[in-house]
Parts: structure tokens; C-alpha cells; sequence
């Protein structure tokens, strides 16, 4: 409660509302002054004026006039006796309770120990993604902020929903509207696809048993579904979460079992998405039918938080090790793929004791711009524009001819595919910042500090690391065994014989060096 005897209360999760008793308040009709007001509530800390006129205001159009307006609207919103609207010449902070406030302590929750009747409350109070109504595309740090927050809601609610699913299985009926909305949120989820079947079947049973009509005895209720029971073909129930050292989430998953292979983080990737993708679904399954595979989406990418600022080489090598103490790996095989070959190398010069072997793909040894080829560098920066400019918009031309320079052998299913796990994964503004980061990424140096076993794999004719890369890079590693594959595919595509032979040789290493 506020001081008044009325009840003032934000609602963020959702299309934006301000209610007093319950009964939603007109609201200004400029968007920015009611994201202005939506985000000093949520925040609930004090503002420097000068800071929210950078976040929302350009600098022709008078933010500081323009600050003002906009909090002589909020004060009208608020009303007399209403929440102070604490705000002097240097600052500005705000005091007003809002749904998100309850649901923020779940974030990094053991949701196992919070009661039922406290998940369901919380489920009840998500009415669609955060602030869905108030994005502001051309305030970059605002929109940075509302989608951070936006992830982290819809990581709470899967969160919260599976875990009703499964302490609820016993509850049929009450456990299958639980269901029924993640399944809307993760609709690729083949092993949730048939609980729901299973619960329904239970419920339509018992109902019919009810009311006279069934004739025979009802379907078994189906067992509680483990944490543990992940399978590559259930992938969805193994994403967790945990924080870099500046607290970008990030997205891991663990399938199969055996020894276990860490597969550095690159762009482009959805840990749930990429199973159903017959771009990536093949590699998982063959790598998790006798390992522990344990993938993680990289920082701007899949279900990772996005338009993070940070995207240096030492973040990404921070990264990969917040993973692999949040995973409790102990040992295990290193496979880095594309530009993650460099992070890897990097890691395993720090941490030896980790890397049984590493296995490294179609890397490089320098980024575009580091290799200084100016033909080349010429048709990167020209690239990155129309990426930059082209790689959201309706029309699919310059993402199919992006997809055809990393798979050109594909068919018109991976060209689709891959235009959708463009879009799905990555933000434009992200994939040109990236493109950019790696383009510098210079490993040289580290090469012959390697004294890990080493594996170096490349495809003969590769458009987007030139085999050569793959050849230096094994000719700098310390006794590292190099394989030159037979196909133009930077991601070897399933049934191709390039990726057989990929597999049968990771497999052959593995078995060599997991145990040594």
C-alpha cells in the first residue's frame, strides 16, 4: 500500500496499465511518458535527470523541457495523495508498486521450495510480455533494458510452468491448462507434446467415468516427469540458466550421457529451436548418443540475453567458464566450431586441467579484417551493411544469399530453415555487432601455448573460414592432428558423407583421450 487510502498499482506484465482499486486511470497518450513512468517504478531507485534524458530523449528535441512535461503528466496520474514523485533539480525517483515486483525474487528462485499457491499467483499475474505495448525503437538503452527484463519474465514463467506440470502430474486435471500454455511458449517440444496427450486422456476418462459413460476403467495417471530425463528428443526440459560476471544470462542445455563434450557457444543458435532446425538437429543428435553434450547460446544470441553491450573476446572466454563451473564440469572434451575455435583455444591454454582433447571446426586462426586482405575486407564491410539493413526485413534475398555462402549445398528446407533461425536467433543490430567483434579476433600468439590433445577439422572448400585457416591453425597447435573434409558446407549438413566421417573421427578422438 501507499500512504492514501487508495491503492495504487502498475502493471508491466502485459500491455501497460495503472489501476487504483483495481480500476485502470487514463494515462497520457505519449508513449515515452508512460515508458518514462513504467520505468522509474520498476527500477525503483533514483535517476539522474540528466541520464533519463539521454535514455529517452535525442538532443534537438529539448529533453530537459521534455523531462519535464512528461513528469508533470505522471504527477496528473498520480493524483493527489498519491506515491511521492520524489523529484528535485538533479534527480528523479518514484515509489509505486508494481506486478513485476512480485515475480522479480523468482528470477533465481529454487522454485521447488516455493508452494504452489504462490507459482499459480505469479502465473496469474503474467498477462503477456513485459511492457508488450511500450517499445521504443529508436531509444537504444531503454529497449536494451525492457527486453533484458522481457527474457527474464519468460524465463520465470517456463520456470514456474514446468514445475507445476510436473509437481501437479498426479492432478490431471488441474496440471493440463499448466501444460497447455507452455506448449504455446515452446511448441517444438515433442516429450511435452505428449504429456499433454497423456493428461488429456486421463481427464476425458475420468470425466466420462463421472457421468456414467465410460465402459472402461480409466487411463493410468501418466508418472511425474524427472528433471533428470532429459533426452535429445525432449531437449526443452534441460535449458537452465545462469550469469556471466556482469549478470547477462545465459542459456545452457545438457542431452545424453557418457563422456562429456562442451560445445563452445557461436552464433546463430537456439538451444530449443535448433533441435527441430535441420541445420543443427543432426549434429546434437549424433554428438549426445554416446556423450554428454552440454551446448549454451552465446550473449545476444537464443534464448541468451540480447543487445548486450559487452561482446569482447575476454567476455566470451568469461562466459565459457561461468558455464562450465555452472554445468559442475569436471573434465571433458572441448569442440569449438566456426569462431568459437578461438575461444576455446584461449581456454584450454587457461584451464588445462579441463580439456581432456579439443576438436576444432571450421575455424580460423584471424578474423577478416585481422587477415588484411583487402578484396576480402572490402566484401565483409559490404556485407555487414546489408546486414545491418537487410537481415530483418519481409524480404528473404539478402538472408538466402547469406545462407547460401554457409551452406551451399543446401536444399530449399535448409534455405528456409535458415532464414528462420536468422530471424528467431539473433537481433540485426547484434548480428552486425558480432560480425564486426569477430572480425579482429586474433589467436596467433596462444597457437603454441596449446598442450591439450587437439583435433582440427575444415571443409576443403569452406566460403566462410578458408581451409587455410583450419591448416595454420593445426600447423601452430602443438602435436594437433589436422582432417581435410570433402564439402563446401561451412555446417556440414546430415546425410552429407563429410559429416560421417566428421562424426566417426570426433568419436575415434574421444575415445582416445577422455580417459587420459
Amino acid at each position: 500500500m501507499n500512504g492514501s487510502q487508495h491503492r495504487l498499482e502498475l502493471r508491466v506484465l502485459g500491455d501497460f496499465q495503472v489501476t487504483r482499486d483495481g480500476q485502470p486511470l487514463d494515462l497520457p497518450p505519449s508513449r515515452k511518458t508512460r515508458a518514462l513512468l513504467a520505468y522509474l517504478a520498476v527500477t525503483a531507485r533514483q535517476h539522474q535527470r540528466e541520464r533519463l534524458c539521454e535514455i529517452f530523449w535525442d538532443i534537438p528535441d529539448d529533453p530537459r523541457g521534455a523531462l519535464r512535461w512528461s513528469l508533470s503528466k505522471i504527477r496528473q496520474v498520480l493524483g493527489d495523495g498519491g506515491p511521492a514523485l520524489i523529484a528535485d533539480r538533479n534527480a528523479v525517483a518514484l515509489n509505486l508498486e508494481t506486478d513485476y515486483a512480485r515475480l522479480a525474487p523468482l528470477v533465481k528462485a529454487d522454485l521447488s521450495h516455493r508452494s504452489t499457491e504462490e507459482l499459480e499467483a505469479v502465473l496469474a499475474s503474467i498477462r503477456g510480455g513485459f511492457l508488450a505495448d511500450l517499445a521504443l525503437e529508436r531509444c537504444f538503452d531503454y529497449e536494451s533494458w525492457r527486453q533484458a527484463i522481457a527474457s527474464e519474465v519468460e524465463i520465470v514463467e517456463l520456470g514456474v510452468l514446468r514445475e507445476l506440470v510436473e509437481r501437479l502430474a498426479d492432478q490431471p486435471r488441474r496440471a493440463l491448462p499448466f501444460a497447455q500454455r507452455l506448449r504455446r511458449l515452446v511448441p517444438g517440444d515433442a516429450g511435452l507434446a505428449a504429456e499433454i496427450e497423456a493428461l488429456e486422456d486421463t481427464v476425458r476418462s475420468v470425466a466420462a467415468q463421472a457421468t456414467g459413460r465410460a465402459q472402461q476403467p480409466a487411463s493410468p495417471t501418466p508418472p511425474s516427469p524427472s528433471k533428470s530425463a532429459a533426452s535429445p528428443q525432449d531437449p526443452g526440459r534441460a535449458v537452465q540458466f545462469c550469469r556471466a560476471l556482469d549478470g547477462t544470462r545465459l542459456a545452457y542445455a545438457s542431452t545424453g550421457s557418457g563422456p562429456a563434450i562442451l560445445r563452445a557457444a557461436h552464433w546463430m543458435s537456439h538451444l530449443t529451436f535448433d533441435w527441430d532446425s535441420p541445420i543443427w538437429r543432426h549434429w546434437m543428435r549424433e554428438l549426445s548418443r554416446h556423450n554428454r553434450l552440454v551446448r549454451y547460446d552465446e550473449r545476444c544470441n537464443g534464448l541468451s540475453q540480447r543487445h548486450v553491450v559487452d561482446i569482447s573476446f575476454e567476455t566470451m572466454l568469461s562466459d565459457l567458464e561461468c558455464v562450465v563451473e555452472a554445468t559442475g564440469l569436471d573434465r571433458f572434451t572441448l569442440l569449438g566450431l566456426s569462431q568459437s575455435c578461438a575461444v576455446s583455444i584461449a581456454y584450454a591454454i587457461r584451464h588445462p586441467e579441463k580439456v581432456s582433447g579439443m576438436i576444432l571446426y571450421g575455424g580460423y586462426v584471424k578474423g577478416w579484417r585481422a587477415r588484411g586482405d583487402a578484396g576480402e575486407i572490402a566484401t565483409r564491410e559490404a556485407a555487414a551493411t546489408l546486414m545491418r539493413e537487410s537481415w530483418g526485413k519481409p524480404n528473404p534475398m539478402f538472408r538466402q544469399a547469406f545462407c547460401s555462402m554457409f551452406i551451399p549445398g543446401a536444399t530449399h528446407e535448409h534455405f528456409a530453415w535458415m532464414d528462420d533461425l536468422m530471424l528467431r536467433t539473433v537481433h540485426p543490430d547484434d548480428a552486425w555487432r558480432l560480425q564486426s567483434a569477430f572480425s579482429v579476433i586474433d589467436v596467433s600468439d596462444l597457437l603454441e601455448k596449446v598442450r591439450v590433445p587437439t583435433l582440427v577439422l575444415h571443409a576443403r572448400d569452406d566460403n566462410v573460414a578458408p581451409v587455410e585457416s583450419g591448416r595454420t591453425m593445426a600447423a601452430g597447435i602443438p602435436g594437433a592432428r589436422f582432417i581435410e573434409l570433402e564439402s563446401q558446407n561451412h555446417i556440414l549438413l546430415e546425410g552429407e558423407p563429410a559429416f560421417e566421417e566428421f562424426i566417426d573421427h570426433v568419436r575415434a578422438f574421444i575415445a582416445e583421450t577422455a580417459g587420459a
